[in-house]
């Protein structure tokens, strides 16, 4: 079984929680990384406000993973060590990581989530993300099986990667710095399911229960 990380500074920073009581282990996603795993006790975790999060898996092997990345692409062409902070680089990474353990192009079932635009006074960059991976997505003739983009409010995800499914749930609009946010969302009822938390099976912008 296969299970590892990657992200912008080349470090291998990884933040995982196990539940005693499901056998889940839970496994922080942040800006700049993706992971990629075929262990059916994986549960990658992310909170997005403007970033959004690749979700892609080959159902016939049940190996998959999922990137949070943060703009669509960098200003220059010398992004460095920074690449997986932008969509153009970390999607291909991650799907070539799958390529590369086994997985067929073919066959790949791809979900995307965040895009909101939550701090006022900001360039729509939410907005710009989202229209971003659905353009890049349509070039690289892939299908998006679930979404749930854009909007005002952040997203809290829950990504099974053997299995493709996904919990989400809409965070308050106090919650406004995302960053710090993150920390505090993903420590918090890590073992218990998230209040509001929904299923998405198929491409949805719709509200969430709890939540309007």
């Amino acid at each position: 079984m296969n299970r590892h990380i990657a992200q912008a500074d080349h470090t291998d920073t990884l933040h995982r929680y196990s539940n005693p009581r499901s056998g889940e282990i839970f496994v922080r996603v942040y800006q700049g990384q993706y992971y990629v795993s075929d262990k059916p006790e994986d549960v990658l975790c992310t909170v997005l406000g403007s970033c959004v999060a690749v979700c892609v898996r080959d159902p016939v092997i049940g190996f998959g993973g999922m990137n949070h990345f943060l703009l669509p692409e960098a200003a220059s062409a010398n992004a460095s060590g920074f690449s997986l902070r932008y969509g153009v680089y970390s999607i291909e990474r991650l799907v070539n990581d799958i390529l590369g353990h086994g997985g067929e192009r073919s066959r790949l079932e791809v979900k995307v989530f965040g895009g909101a635009n939550v701090l006022r006074g900001m360039a729509k960059i939410g907005t710009r993300n989202s229209d971003f991976v659905e353009d890049y997505l349509a070039r690289e003739g892939f299908k998006i099986a679930a979404q749930h983009l854009r909007g005002d409010i952040a997203r809290r995800i829950r990504y099974y990667p053997t299995t493709g499914k996904v919990l989400l749930s809409r965070i308050s609009k106090d919650m406004i710095d995302i960053g710090q946010q993150e920390i505090k969302l993903l420590n918090q009822e890590l073992l218990e399911p998230g209040a509001g938390e929904a299923e998405i099976f198929a491409k949805s912008n719709s509200s969430l229960p709890g939540r309007k």
